[in-house]
């Protein structure tokens, strides 16, 4: 039985019991309306309505050529529930009634068809009988299929292809990956199809991750959405909550025990009852020192998208109770991105939430809802000057002018680019202005997607990193034409855009290395090799089964240069990478990334992955967790400055307590880099409702340092070294339903 079927009967058992009602009824009732408008065969993310429309079709006898076309779609639709000998089937059917001479149409069923093997070689080998290189580009070693039916088609196929049309780059990148699943990369391709491996730069290597998630059960399969790492019930280890794109998976929420292991406690949270949200974040909306976790729905779904996100209130008992409409944020617009921030500098954290407004149809403006520090929030973006109405697809928040006030990037499908400067008062009066076109941001209408502020080069002032998702064909096309050094415009690029210190910006992407094609929707930063200096990780997430990129891994060389490390890191999963989350998990000093899998549809569902770092030097670190008390409990918002001396030079380190990039979440506590130092000289936080900076000298490294807002001295305390390695560890789960 499935877990969805499960799921399913026990819900309704539940439901039957009048004196034991679901936890956050309202909100499953409409999540449970809004999946029923999901299924509408004109909502391309509903292939389940797909195929009962053209089976209608073809039950009215529609004539060959309509005939055709309907049975096309549906075997598109399997394909996208995961039925591939379904529509292997179909489209051999298709193939074989057309004749010969109609070489465009035959090319593009051959083309769905070889996709078809190739996914279904996919499902015998990487999902069913899964290994830790499953899937890892370049695919070697334990990553090589066992049963090369589905490979070993595809390659007939795209062979085939390329004989009639060499220039198909798309299907002369999925040549070389189904070879590669067979073993026979690079020996066995054909030369004149045959793309070389981009190798990293041997002198900057990195030591390779290790996929560890099946080992401690944290490779829980489904499709695209969001990921928090962060400590949600306060004992000091990091946690894991998941979410999923579809209306009808559950949330995952998944607590540390502290010894190497896991309890999904998913069901007893009352997360497990909730379902959908694209991209999830951690707060502490309340001020109760419990996190709470927004989840945010409907992206890229358009008229289909108006689903409503959840505010989850952490009851700090294991439990968790949605207060959306109780505490004013309940709306229903297209969104998946978000950003908290105190805006006001009245001690609370208000929320900027960026919608979505497909042009020509229903505007759906930004919001941005003000706390009012009793559990709701009033919502004021029109007031502000911040309603925006753009698609907009990823939105962070900083202080890029260091004037003790947060600003908000705006990262959009239409191309703009938008810094919005605020200008709140002292008063309360709250307001943004556009600053994009002084700040030198509007040069470029490249459509991106996420986003965020850091100080990547550790001069104390905010720099903004935005991926671009320039495309018109799958990814696979681009991967090919990199590879081949076809020029390929802005297409993946990774803009950086450098603080000039005064109120400008500058595009140092090229100078910094940054010209390797890169699609991200996933993305976040962390440090992973403990130098001071944040590397960075992109997650593909392209809906189309057809984009099977590598998702990848940059390494930041001093704030002088970027790496792309991912063949050596060996974690560039051709699978659809989502939310990323940085954090040591293992708690050994250095940071492992996790980043929750799987595309757009059910038959793109993968495991999740945890990379678990091996160490890459014997550079030192420190990790700091702040807690306000003028300021927002959770301290967002704060600057940490570390300055401690190395190689007989002083230097110092910056970092903004946020959870990183704009989808996916890393914990507050944050983590930093200090080399070879041997002692930290000093540590600044800089307090912004305050503007008061509290001065610690010589703190110990290699440890958890705790600062509260205003204390005159620190604490520090360890965690243990947890193994995920040793052997497979079972997950504990709690019964369904029990509370």
């Amino acid at each position: 039985m499935s877990y969805r079927t499960l799921l399913f009967f026990v819900l309704l058992g539940l439901a039957s019991c009048k004196d034991k009602p679901l936890p956050n009824q309202e909100m499953i009732d409409l999540l449970k309306a809004s999946a029923k408008l999901d299924h509408n065969h004109e909502n391309v993310f509903s292939p389940e309505a797909m195929i009962e429309y053209c089976d209608s079709v073809l039950r009215k006898d529609p004539g060959e050529e309509a005939g055709r076309t309907a049975l096309h779609r549906k075997a598109n639709a399997l394909l996208q529930l995961g039925e591939e000998q379904k529509a292997i089937d179909i489209l051999q059917g298709l193939l074989d009634r057309i004749s010969l001479g109609a070489i465009d149409q035959r090319q593009a069923i051959m083309k769905d068809m070889a996709i078809a093997w190739l996914r279904l070689g996919d499902r015998t080998n990487c999902i069913t009988n899964h290994t830790a290189e499953s899937c890892i580009y370049p695919i070697s070693a334990g990553g090589v299929h066992r049963d090369k039916t589905g490979a070993e088609k595809a390659i007939d196929l795209y062979k085939a292809i390329l004989v009639d049309n060499p220039t198909d780059l798309e299907s002369r990148w999925l040549l070389n990956i189904a070879y590669m699943t067979t073993g026979g990369y690079p020996e066995a391709v054909p030369p004149q199809f045959l793309l070389k491996v981009r190798d990293d730069d041997s002198m900057h290597a990195v030591k390779p991750f290790r996929n560890v998630a099946m080992n401690i059960g944290l490779n829980y399969k489904c499709i695209a959405g969001g990921s928090i790492v962060d400590d949600f019930n306060n004992d000091g280890y990091d946690d894991i909550v998941l979410s999923s794109w579809s209306l009808t998976e559950p949330m995952r929420y998944y607590r540390n025990n502290a010894d190497g292991t896991f309890t999904d406690v998913s069901d007893s949270s009352g997360l497990g009852y909730l379902t959908g949200g694209l991209n999830i974040m951690q707060t502490d909306y309340n001020n109760d020192g419990y996190k709470d976790i927004f989840v945010l729905r409907g992206g890229w779904k358009g008229k289909f998208g108006k689903n409503p996100n959840s505010l989850l209130r952490n009851n700090g008992d294991g439990t968790f109770t949605d207060v959306t409409k109780a505490s004013g944020l309940l709306s229903f617009h297209p969104s998946q991105t978000a950003t908290w921030a105190d805006f006001n500098n009245d001690g609370w954290l208000d929320v900027f939430i960026g919608n979505e407004t497909t042009p020509g149809e229903e505007v759906h403006p930004c919001q941005l809802f003000i706390n009012n520090r009793n559990g709701t929030f009033t919502e004021m973006a029109a007031k502000a000057g911040c309603a925006v109405t753009k698609f907009v697809k990823g939105v962070t928040s900083g202080d890029y002018d260091n004037d003790g006030r947060m600003d908000i990037f705006l990262s959009t499908m239409n191309g703009n680019k938008i810094l919005l400067r605020n200008e709140s008062d002292k008063n309360g009066a709250i307001k943004f202005r556009d600053v994009s076109q002084q700040a030198g941001l509007t040069h470029n209408l490249t459509r991106t997607f996420p986003t965020w502020f850091w100080d990547y080069d550790n001069d104390g002032w905010p720099d903004i990193l935005v991926c671009g998702y320039e495309f018109n064909q799958s990814l696979s096309y681009y991967a090919a034409a990199e590879a081949i050094q076809l020029p390929i415009g802005n297409a993946g690029k990774v803009f950086l855009f450098r603080n000039n210190h005064d109120g400008t910006f500058e595009d140092v992407s090229a100078r910094v290395g940054l010209n390797s094609t890169a699609f991200a929707m996933g993305a976040n930063f962390g440090d992973i090799d403990n130098d001071g200096y944040l590397d960075f990780f992109l997650g593909t997430g392209n809906p189309q089964l057809k984009s099977a990129v590598p998702n990848k891994l940059f390494r930041n060389m001093r704030g002088e240069r970027f790496l792309d490390v991912t063949t050596a890191a060996r974690v560039g999963n051709i699978q659809k990478g989502h939310g990323v989350s940085f954090a040591d998990l293992d708690n050994d000093g250095d940071e492992d990334i996790y980043i929750k899998m799987g595309g757009a549809y059910t038959g793109d569902a993968y495991e999740n992955a945890l990379y678990l770092n091996p160490g890459q030097n014997t550079n030192h670190w420190v990790n700091v967790l702040l807690e306000g008390k003028v300021s927002n409990k959770a301290a967002i918002g704060a600057r940490i400055k570390v300055t401690f001396m190395e190689n007989k030079t002083e230097r110092s380190v910056f970092r903004d307590v946020n959870s990183g990039g704009s989808f996916g979440s890393n914990p507050l506590r944050q983590h930093i880099g200090i080399g070879q130092a041997t002692s930290i000289g000093q540590v600044e936080i800089y307090w912004p409702v305050t503007g008061k900076t509290q001065v610690f000298h010589h703190l110990p490294i290699d440890t958890n340092i705790r600062i509260v807002e205003g204390d005159t001295t620190f604490s520090t305390y360890r965690l243990s070294r947890l193994d995920f390695q040793s052997g497979v560890k079972k997950l504990i789960s709690c019964a369904p339903g029990k509370f």
